[in-house]
């Protein structure tokens, strides 16, 4: 039986350590460079646009408040051979003017349906169940690169009755699935000279280094160099096919990844702190105690005697009163890792808003081994 015991517990022993071995030496999770960078010129271009949604059910603009409504809708009547007498008083309840957003992807060509978000500009209520008539899309240089038109997708719903109303999500904007046409394409000529440039989306001089020796090793042969912390210099081929297989080959590359800079990012707005997992704390003793100040207006009136010819004043009295909670001095262990940092913070029993300024005073201090970012 001691026997059967002894076995049981040495096998136990054995598999923990094999998994404890297997953990070490399993490589560390890579990840593939078409995540993290991009070529340089392979970019989305902003379009934007004026148009009119029609057909909404008494829900548009108010015209005696958004005028060019009633000016966009005759000019566009015009255009169609339609005149309108001046002064005609024009009541456009399902007729709303709306600014219109798409991006035009890299590579697009003429005939690629494109999404399109639909916002109003005016005073209108909601563009549920409306039509956004055929406008045209501009890009930055003021040419035309897409026509959008179609049916406008809210996800909002609302209701009133009585003076009273209800609202779900927001209804004064939306989007047209395919909504627009691209009618011009945008120029793209990549590696004409033989040299792409490949741009990380955060500045590492590690992590481009490791892409770089990467890289090379997969192809055999020195085709990149580093030009900065965030750019890599390719030597690529000219033809066309040749570039493609290339730049596939390339995004496709597995990249072991350092670890990243220490950083604190605090949402002054929301009250959100985010730590990186490279954060460290040196030893520190902190103390931290609210400070509120109460001021409550209690006037008096003075009221004269009844024949003494005064007047009825008003005399202000403030009653200020000024409370701090105690903060006994706690002191802060040297923290090596994310974890023991976010046990030692937790300790103080501060809230966001007391831990932004704690964080504050412990990068002041040069106890806090991290970059601090308020946003």
């Amino acid at each position: 039986m001691l026997h059967r015991r002894f076995s049981f517990s040495l096998m136990r022993y054995l598999v923990l350590g094999l998994a404890l071995w297997l953990g070490l030496m399993m490589p560390a999770q890579a990840e593939r460079i078409r995540d993290l960078a991009s070529f340089a010129g392979v970019r989305e271009n902003a379009l934007v646009g004026y148009g009119l949604v029609v057909g909404l059910d008494g829900s548009g603009d108010q015209t005696t408040q958004a005028p060019f409504t009633t000016q966009s809708l005759t000019n566009m009547l015009s255009q169609l051979g339609i005149s309108i007498p001046p002064g005609t008083n024009m009541q456009l309840k399902n007729v709303a003017a709306v600014m219109i957003t798409a991006e035009l992807p890299p590579f697009a060509r003429k005939g690629q349906e494109i999404d399109v978000v639909v916002s109003s500009v005016g005073n209108a209520k909601s563009l549920r169940g409306g039509t956004l008539l055929l406008s045209p899309l501009q890009g930055a240089d003021g040419r035309v690169y897409a026509l959008a038109q179609g049916n406008v997708l809210v996800g909002g719903v609302g209701a009133e009755a009585g003076g009273s109303s209800v609202a779900i999500n927001q209804q004064a904007g939306g989007t047209i699935s395919g909504g627009a046409t691209v009618e011009r394409e945008v120029p793209l000529e990549l590696g004409t000279d033989g040299t792409l440039e490949l741009l990380f989306d955060q500045y590492s001089f590690d992590n481009v280094q490791r892409a770089v020796s990467a890289i090379n090793l997969e192809f055999g042969a020195p085709v990149a160099q580093a030009v900065d912390g965030r750019v890599i210099s390719l030597r690529a081929p000219i033809d066309n096919s040749d570039q493609v297989r290339f730049m596939a080959r390339v995004q496709n590359v597995d990249l072991t990844l350092g670890e990243g800079p220490a950083r604190v990012i605090i949402n002054s707005r929301t009250g959100s702190v985010v730590l990186t997992s490279a954060v460290t704390l040196s030893r520190a003793a902190v103390a931290h105690g609210n400070l509120s100040i109460t001021i409550d207006s209690n006037p008096l009136v003075s009221q004269p005697n009844p024949f003494g010819g005064g007047e009825t004043v008003v005399v202000p009295n403030a009653d200020i009163t000024v409370a701090q909670e105690g903060g006994a001095l706690q002191m802060l262990e040297t923290s090596a890792d994310l974890a023991e940092v976010v046990r030692a913070l937790n300790a103080l029993g501060a809230t966001p808003q007391d831990l932004m300024s704690i964080l504050q005073a412990l990068k002041a201090a040069g106890s806090l081994r991290a970059e601090l970012e308020i946003i």
